[in-house]
């Protein structure tokens, strides 16, 4: 979920400091603290965390059924070495044989395209997430900022391209952080997402589909 945090911060609120104005009422915000301690944060984060066990459990099904698949193969391969086994057994062993191969060879495609499809589908719904979690934080920014004229806001926890702060220094009652988590707090409810499928494995989960299929 740090990666989800960080891709928030890089989306954070920020205004420019051009034409910067004498005596203009200034105030700071700490965008990835609000980010972080926003209730609906967590709630995305459990979302998310509960789509990426669904299906890390899925693609472990599949993965148990294809190791079950290739173990009867390898079965197959070693009656048919067997020297006493008679012609017309082992032809029909060999069919058999061939037909597991060709339905174990469908299991692993499908198999690959399960993780592909689940983590598109779990990037785009962090996206999602993180999209409207953003917007939120923002409206409430900018009611603060019409409230109270506002002239210029600075998010205290946005870096430049080479990481040094941006904002060196501001005074402590500039800052309305606090006021902004509050009402971002009350009365909030969990995030809604239109994504009803799980997300990709999670971390830890084979990358790639399982060992590869027997030749005849």
């Amino acid at each position: 979920m740090k990666k989800f945090l960080l891709l928030a911060l890089a989306a954070s609120l920020a205004f420019p400091a051009a034409g910067f104005a004498q005596g203009a009422k200034v105030g700071t915000v700490d965008m990835n603290r609000a980010f972080k301690e926003y209730n609906k944060t967590k709630d995305a984060e459990k979302k998310i965390n509960d789509a990426r066990d669904a299906a890390k459990k899925e693609y472990d099904d599949r993965a148990e059924a294809y190791k079950k698949a290739l173990d009867e193969i390898n079965k197959l391969n070693q009656q048919l070495d067997a020297p006493a086994l008679s012609a017309d057994a082992k032809t029909t062993k060999a069919k058999e044989r061939d037909e597991k191969i060709a339905n174990i060879k469908n299991m692993e495609r499908e198999i690959n395209e399960f993780r592909q499809t689940r983590e598109r589908q779990l990037q785009e719904q962090m996206k999602r997430m993180l999209e409207g979690l953003v917007k939120e934080i923002t409206d409430i920014v900018m009611e603060r900022v019409k409230t109270n004229g506002m002239e210029f806001v600075f998010d205290k926890s946005g870096a430049s391209m080479s990481g040094v702060p941006i904002l060196i220094y501001s005074k402590d009652s500039a800052d309305f952080t606090n006021d902004v988590i509050a009402a971002l707090n009350k009365g909030a409810g969990g995030v809604k997402t239109t994504t009803d499928k799980p997300g990709p494995p999670a971390a830890g989960a084979p990358a790639t589909s399982p060992k590869s299929t027997p030749k005849p």
